[in-house]
């Protein structure tokens, strides 16, 4: 008996939107929520406006983490089936809550940190990577 073996085809163009689109998905939540967001790691405005950062190292990290999500997500949606939109999406909130929700969890409780702080970290990813999901299971090569 001869096991077909699966092959990943990433669809570069499909990851880097999708890493995109959360981007887009994490500047507007964290917009919304910037007070409540603050107010959870105990900072302020004021203070997160006097740090000295270069903003193209945070964007850059936040786009590069994001690519290699949808880069992922890709691969599982592939090896689980079809891709698909809804197959896609599927394997994103499973790896969300097998690796973000727990990860955030163990680390928001180590801090002693609120459940609004953590509703608010782990929302942003499941609507983010639920968009990446979609993207890239939908997206198919021609």
């Amino acid at each position: 008996m001869e096991m077909e073996s699966s092959r990943v085809r990433q669809n570069y163009l499909a990851n880097i939107v999708a890493a995109i689109a959360c981007f887009l998905i994490e500047a507007a939540w964290y917009s919304l929520f910037q007070q409540a967001w603050l107010t959870g790691i105990g900072r302020s405005r004021e203070w997160l406006m006097s740090q000295n950062v270069n903003p193209a190292l945070q964007y850059g990290t936040a786009l590069l983490a994001a690519f290699v999500m949808a880069t992922a997500i890709s691969c599982v949606t592939q090896l689980t089936g079809a891709q698909t939109v809804l197959r896609g999406i599927r394997a994103a909130v499973l790896l969300w809550l097998g690796f973000v929700v727990t990860a955030f969890a163990t680390e928001l409780v180590f801090e002693i940190r609120t459940w609004a702080l953590f509703g608010i970290t782990v929302g942003c990813w499941l609507i983010g990577m639920a968009a990446m999901g979609a993207i890239v299971g939908g997206w198919k090569k021609k």
